[in-house]
């Protein structure tokens, strides 16, 4: 491998994945899910570029996502490095500036490898021995971008065209233009020409490069986004960009703003596999397909099936497919989604439909991720509601009361600190205990495993917005 300098990777995690639903939503999207193998697709990105050569990640995400991303980096033992949260999403081109500029306040010339939270690269050695081929023309300034060798007529993706320089397969070279999502006859031309390559949105430049280059082709973002930085706040370990100039910054992608109009451009093919999944027919490609061309995750039983996806995600459901022909079947515990495979791309609008109906399972996962754990409504009905809800070790919700709720407690699992009013209680298994309304109460786990336990709650009105928080270690809103 070449010699590279120490690169930092930027991973961008703050898409919502809405052509994966039911799997993916709004409230907990693609990229942290185990969509193909046993790690997410986030953990696979950063485990891609960990280790010797490669700074702990930079990610840049949303607030809601914030506590997800430090577990799931260290769940895996990687260093989290800095987490920088955007106010609100403004498209690619004004995260990668405000990363550029942030590391630039530590390393001007420091080499980021800007990437997607959410693709699929199986090859991982192959992907960093492409990275360490373009560091040197990102060291003299080049903004480096990766081309996927293509292995079929693809109209979902955006293409590149390099410059025929006579250099080595693997070698970078100047990139010529960008070209648009073609239409079937074109994609079909770009393949048989053999020298295209799909624009995998993966980028390599110095912190310098990329300012100068918005310097030149997007000044308009410049001071925004610089204001956004050298105003953020530090909150419990992220950094907040200041949510006044991020506000006035354009909605913008990084091809548009600065890639489509640079003139020192480079792009280096990368021979190994690669899916943005930007759709189920990219799952149905990726998880692979059997002899009959049927891909199976989950309890699923496909009799007499071809060229289908069945996907169920409960171990209490068991999902039946008899003589699907190109359909995509996906079982969620709320929701069933079921589809001509050739018409994926249109589930994004199915979602479209069902928000505008009001109907939560267009963004909500039945599991609520919260910073100490998860839960998850498991009855309901006229004045009360069932939960069973998990802290993790060492974790506690914050202190609270309710205007028009009682809860009712029982530890299955683990050990529980539950505060009541002036009182202290320890829980163990089978232990139950009764939270009066109005009570100002805190459940904590003090112990070394998952605490679980089922919340039976009683009243008038069962809504997550009835929380008044007194204290919150987490710096929620508190009164």
């Amino acid at each position: 491998m070449p010699n590279v300098p120490v690169i930092h990777p930027v991973i961008l995690c703050g898409g919502s994945g809405t052509r994966l639903w039911p799997l993916s939503r709004r409230s907990y999207p693609k990229q942290f899910m185990p969509l193909i193998g046993e790690t997410t697709l986030f953990q696979a990105s950063a485990q891609r570029v960990a280790g010797a050569g490669f700074a702990p990640p930079l990610v840049l995400t949303n607030s809601d996502f914030r506590f997800i991303v430090t577990e799931q980096l260290t769940t895996l033992g990687i260093d989290p490095g800095a987490v920088l949260i955007e106010p609100e999403g403004r498209n690619t081109a004004p995260a990668v500036l405000a990363a550029a500029l942030w590391l630039s306040a530590q390393e001007p010339d420091a080499l980021m490898l800007v990437m997607p939270s959410d693709h699929v690269v199986p090859d991982a050695a192959g992907f960093r021995e492409a990275v360490a081929t373009g560091a040197d023309a990102a060291r003299a300034g080049r903004l480096v971008t990766f081309g996927i060798r293509p292995d079929r007529p693809e109209t979902g993706y955006g293409y590149l065209e390099p410059e025929e320089n006579g250099a080595a397969p693997w070698a970078a070279r100047p990139l010529a233009r960008f070209i648009e999502k073609p239409d079937a006859a074109r994609a079909e031309a770009m393949l048989a020409a053999g020298h295209f390559l799909w624009n995998a949105g993966i980028f390599l430049f110095s912190a310098r490069a990329i300012i100068a280059a918005f310097e030149a082709h997007a000044p308009a973002l410049i001071t925004p986004v610089r204001r956004a930085v050298e105003e953020a706040r530090p909150d419990l370990g992220f950094l907040r960009l200041a949510p006044g100039p991020w506000a006035e910054v354009e909605n913008i992608s990084i091809d548009y703003a600065v890639m489509e109009r640079a003139g020192n451009l480079s792009v280096v093919p990368f021979q190994g596999g690669w899916s943005d999944l930007g759709d189920w027919q990219a799952v149905w490609r990726e998880t692979p397909p059997d002899a009959d061309g049927v891909a199976q995750a989950g309890p699923v039983t496909a009799l007499e099936c071809r060229e289908s996806l069945l996907r169920a995600e409960s171990p209490e459901q068991e999902l039946v497919g008899i003589g699907l022909d190109h359909i995509i079947a996906i079982a969620m515990p709320d929701a069933v989604l079921v589809a001509d495979r050739r018409r994926s791309q249109e589930v994004k609008a199915a979602v479209a439909t069902l928000a505008a109906r009001g109907r939560p399972q267009a963004t909500q996962l039945p599991v609520d991720h919260r910073p100490w754990g998860w839960f998850e409504a498991i009855a309901s009905g006229n004045h009360f509601q069932v939960k069973r809800i998990v802290v993790h070790p060492g974790a506690a919700l914050s202190l609270q009361s309710h205007h028009h709720r009682a809860e009712h407690w029982v530890v299955v699992t683990g050990t529980a600190r539950v505060t009541i009013d002036e009182k202290v209680h320890l829980l163990g298994e089978n232990d139950s205990i009764y939270v009066p309304l109005g009570a100002r109460h805190r459940l904590e786990n003090p112990g070394k495993i998952d605490m679980v336990l089922i919340e039976v709650q009683t009243g008038s009105y069962l809504g997550e917005d009835d929380i008044i928080r007194y204290d919150d270690a987490y710096a929620r809103n508190t009164s």
